[in-house]
């Protein structure tokens, strides 16, 4: 008798509509892919990872997403899906940085928001952590071992961080053993970008208040440049990457006497 099951599709035609499934959700699962191609997690994956490395898509926690571009400034819910694992290991080694009794700027971003994470799960007592970011703030609320200090402004909310004259008003008050800052960019010529232009203007007083400023880069930023140019890197004592980073890259940024710390 003959079967009615569908004919099983090769990788090629599975990837085709995996991309053809991106173009109208903009996100997809491994649990999806396993459901409607009856798949394994394993072939799953591989599938992801490869359009990955075509640039086909953009690997994210437990699935991918359509590839985005740097013009949009997309919502920090995304964000914080995209390199999840990478993002994980920079805020693991950020944190291992601080000691009891230090306090810490922390800027705004998916990286960043990682970072608040680890410093809630951490044994360190006493930190002071100052940060613009409402989500960030709403991490720390309530942890036991952090003095929260929250700057407002004006909410920017796309990422959710308070920006503007009264926050710089503030941060020009304050001082900080660590400042820990995301980057849209780092270029090895101009520096540190962002995309929003108050952002960057505040990011310049985290660094001017810090006694030492650690840059959270995963390696898609190297390389990159954005809208609004935060600093040099001269500004810069340190970078924490990943382990995809270019060795070009890395060693560029340690000739110009900055650490790197690859993770």
């Amino acid at each position: 008798m003959a079967s009615n099951e569908p004919s099983p599709l090769s990788s090629e035609e599975r990837r085709r509509e995996i991309l053809h499934l991106l173009d109208q959700k903009g996100r997809i699962t491994v649990t999806e892919l396993k459901t409607r191609f009856g798949v394994s997690a394993v072939t799953a994956r591989s599938d992801l990872d490869a359009l990955s490395a075509n640039g086909a898509l953009v690997r994210s926690h437990g699935g991918g997403i359509r590839q985005l571009t740097e013009g949009p400034d997309h919502p920090l819910r995304v964000r914080e899906s995209i390199r999840h694992d990478e993002k994980t290991r920079i805020a693991r080694a950020a944190v291992a940085l601080l000691q009891p009794f230090e306090s810490v700027l922390l800027g705004s971003g998916s990286t960043s928001a990682e970072v608040a994470g680890q410093i809630r799960r951490s044994s360190i007592e006493n930190v002071t952590v100052i940060t613009y970011a409402l989500n960030i703030a709403a991490r720390l609320a309530d942890a036991s071992n952090v003095s929260l200090v929250m700057v407002g402004g004006i909410l920017r909310q796309v990422s959710s961080a308070f920006v503007g004259p009264h926050a710089e008003q503030v941060m020009r008050s304050l001082h900080a053993d660590h400042c820990f800052l995301g980057t849209v960019g780092l270029d090895l010529d101009i520096g540190l970008t962002t995309l929003d232009i108050m952002e960057a203007q505040l990011n310049q007083l985290m660094i001017a208040a810090a006694r030492e400023v650690t840059v959270l880069a995963d390696s898609s930023k190297l390389g990159r440049r954005s809208l609004a140019l935060i600093a040099d890197l001269s500004k810069v004592q340190r970078v924490i990457t990943d382990c995809a980073a270019s060795p070009d890259d890395i060693d560029r940024l340690r000739q110009r006497g900055v650490q790197v710390i690859v993770v």
